[in-house]
């Protein structure tokens, strides 16, 4: 059985894969640049970004957390080199200040209490957390233009918070110093640091 994350990572439509690709390609540089040892993908899905972490030679420690065990069991079977285990953004099963770096994609816009999930990622990073979210209105408007939930104007069943770039990042700011933005369409790329 797969999942709509896995369904997205695994297209063979070209438009989608070039903007995935894309979208990975600056996900992984913003996350190399701050050369972490040990790295948490909170919300990791199947692995996809932690194994593309892995293959970049980024972080010496990947460790990934999902609330969903389906994602994980099939995660698990395409990578079972990863470290990955069932877990809920709300309260990570880590200690204080344990990651170099967090990465929290694209799953804020999913929760119903977003700033609870932001303090515990705050919580379990030392220093820096990445968010991505869907850019909005150019998510919606990307989905309703290639006929993706026209009933819903191109928003996403699952999709209860909408960002813009400036949206997000002003969210962000409520626990961390805003030190990058990056718009790889049609998401938000957030880099923030921790305030000492």
């Amino acid at each position: 059985m797969t999942t709509d994350n896995f369904k997205k990572h695994s297209s063979k439509n070209p438009l989608q894969r070039f903007l995935i690709d894309k979208f990975l390609d600056a996900l992984i540089a913003e996350t190399e640049a701050l050369h972490p040892e040990k790295v948490l993908d909170a919300g990791c899905g199947e692995g996809f970004t932690l194994e593309k972490l892995r293959q970049c030679a980024v972080g010496q420690t990947l460790v990934g957390v999902d609330i969903q065990q389906r994602a994980i069991g099939l995660g698990h079977e395409i990578h079972p080199h990863l470290d990955m285990q069932q877990g809920s953004v709300y309260e990570l099963p880590f200690k204080d200040n344990v990651f170099d770096a967090v990465i929290c994609s694209e799953v804020l816009e999913h929760l119903e209490d977003p700033g609870k999930a932001l303090n515990e990622l705050a919580r379990v990073t030392k220093r820096y957390i990445i968010i991505t979210v869907p850019n909005e209105p150019f998510f919606r408007l990307a989905n309703f233009l290639r006929g993706k939930n026209m009933s819903r104007w191109g928003n996403d069943i699952e999709h209860i918070q909408h960002w813009s770039s400036r949206g997000i990042a002003e969210f962000v700011r409520k626990e961390f110093e805003v030190i990058k933005i990056r718009t790889p369409f049609p998401w938000t790329i957030i880099v923030g640091e921790k305030r000492i």
